[in-house]
């Protein structure tokens, strides 16, 4: 295809150019992939300040998408990529082929600098969803600052970049500018800008930060960024966002509030323990849905709530093609047993082949898990409607799996986000969770916008 870009995709092209560390803050939908590899190209063939170059993202966009965007675009038909996944022979193989873009996924980043013996020899670096090295004490995060002085260039790509508050940005820039904005230790990052909030005695479970801290820190870290968001710069469809809210029965409600309040449930078909509140959340969030795993690893069914809900909505949608995000694994088994029962043809989102039913209408209903299907993958082909059957606390997660629908391609004029949520349980907090969330993550986009002027 010939590659045609809108004027916010030509500046970006020339920010990267211009800029040896980038911090690149591009809305979903915006075409980051061409826009990352057209300054690649640029950078090889025109400026030549690039000369071998790692792309480090989640394995299936490493595997699927950055492949597919080469070959898609015209203009990118002299580059040259091996994508080092599968396994550790086929990951060496593909490293020692020559290449001007070698593409890896990210679990295998400390393989490739520790273990792999194949020597580091990038002087650029494209890490694709930097949001996944939000935290400095991972083994990939580790692993690459002992070779980020080697690199001259590196750019840094994500839509969510402080999806969990602005604790998160430290690790993502340490790993961009070596500490130069953020500084160099997350112990004074904390000191400068933020002050304990929940704590026990000397341990310091969160951080606020200090009044004014959010504005100082854009202002550090203003200068290599460029952020963006899909409805300054695209006819984007109409988002529209609502609630189906279910009810439990006045024993269902018991057994729900008899968990949170003692973090132990006694039923007659086993017993079920939260040993601490993440558990305990975890546990609520599996009864909202309608079941929960035991002690032994087995099921229990709760109620049916959510699953007839989701029967209503797929018959309201009145033969459109549904996209269903679910969390738990019972989840997906409930509601493939449903969907059989009233037989409509369905598939888990989780091959090549399903995704192209999906884009090519074949399929009236689709499963997708957001940890699988958050990142990377074009679904807006197939339908405008996606189900909330579960919640996730994950901004991210959310954002992206929704992304896979609203975005630059999408044909129909509205998008409809539906969250079927069960009243009187853990859903609303996490629905709140992911709102005051979102007002972080927009402060920062809106604070470092690019004022386009081309």
């Amino acid at each position: 295809m010939k590659y045609e870009p809108h004027s916010y995709q030509t500046y970006a092209v020339r920010y990267i150019e211009d800029h040896p560390v980038a911090a690149v803050l591009l809305d979903m939908g915006l075409g980051k992939t061409s826009i990352t590899l057209t300054a690649l190209n640029n950078l090889l063939f025109d400026s030549f300040e690039a000369h071998r170059i790692l792309v480090i993202a989640p394995l299936r966009v490493a595997r699927d998408t950055w492949p597919a965007e080469i070959q898609k675009w015209d203009h990118l038909s002299l580059l040259t990529c091996s994508v080092a996944v599968g396994t550790e022979a086929e990951r060496r193989a593909a490293l020692l082929r020559r290449a001007d873009i070698c593409i890896i996924n990210r679990e295998n980043v400390q393989w490739l600098i520790e273990e792999s013996g194949v020597p580091f020899d990038f002087d650029t670096v494209v890490v694709d969803e930097l949001s996944s090295f939000k935290s400095h004490r991972t083994k990939r995060f580790r692993a690459l600052m002992k070779i980020r002085p080697r690199v001259r260039r590196i750019i840094g790509l994500t839509g969510t970049p402080s999806a969990n508050g602005l604790m998160d940005l430290w690790a993502e820039y340490r790993l961009l500018d070596m500490g130069q904005r953020l500084g160099r230790f997350i112990g004074q990052y904390r000191t400068d800008y933020f002050l304990p909030d929940k704590r026990s005695g000397q341990v310091v479970f969160t951080y606020k930060p200090l009044p004014g801290a959010e504005e100082a820190i854009y202002r550090r870290i203003a200068d290599i960024t460029i952020s963006m968001k899909s409805a300054d710069h695209l006819r984007m469809p109409k988002l529209i966002s609502s609630e189906y809210e279910v009810r439990l029965s006045e024993e269902e409600q018991a057994r729900y509030n008899d968990l949170k309040k003692d973090l132990v449930l006694r039923l007659p078909d086993g017993e079920i323990t939260a040993a601490n509140a993440a558990a305990l959340s975890n546990k609520l969030s599996q009864m909202a849905n309608g079941a929960v795993y035991d002690d032994a690893g087995g099921t229990i069914h709760i109620h049916g709530r959510k699953l007839d809900a989701l029967e209503d909505l797929i018959e309201a949608a009145n033969g459109k093609p549904v996209l269903v995000a679910y969390w738990f694994k019972h989840d997906f088994a409930r509601i493939s047993e449903r969907l059989r029962k009233l037989h409509i043809p369905f598939s888990p989102l989780d091959t090549p082949e399903s995704i192209r039913r999906w884009n090519a209408g074949e399929l009236p209903v689709a499963l997708v898990h957001p940890a699988s299907a958050g990142h990377g993958l074009n679904l807006q082909s197939g339908g405008s409607t996606i189900i909330w059957f579960g919640l996730t606390w994950s901004l991210e997660l959310y954002q992206q799996t929704n992304a896979r629908l609203w975005r630059q391609g999408q044909t129909a004029d509205t998008v409809v986000v539906q969250h079927i949520v069960t009243k009187g349980t853990i859903d609303g907090r996490i629905c709140r969770a992911l709102s005051a969330k979102d007002r972080t993550q927009s402060a920062l986009i809106e604070a470092v916008k690019a004022d386009l002027k081309i």
